[in-house]
């Protein structure tokens, strides 16, 4: 059975990209693998699968991955980023 791929998981595994506690690498890994096993939820399929394509690129020197492109990614699944700076 394939795993359904939510706007939340995509929206998570974004952000765990942006906390830098996942790579690019792992990141566009995910998203081919999500592209070609899993099932994306019929609620949100269109922007599911849009920004999951995105990502399946993003390794690409020509595609690339900015904050601008996340947020505009972010948006495309009903979320928005913020930043919060601390010191360390």
């Amino acid at each position: 059975m394939k795993e359904i791929i939510t706007h939340q998981m995509v929206a998570d595994k974004l952000a765990a990209y942006l906390q830098h506690d996942l790579s690019l690498a792992d990141l566009v890994a995910w998203a081919e693998s999500a592209m070609m096993e899993g099932e994306f939820d019929p609620q949100h399929f269109t922007a599911i699968r849009d920004v999951v394509a995105c990502l399946g690129v993003a390794d690409v020197r020509a595609f690339g991955l900015t904050w601008d492109d996340c947020e505009h990614l972010l948006k495309r699944l009903g979320y928005a980023a913020h930043i919060q700076i601390m010191a360390t």
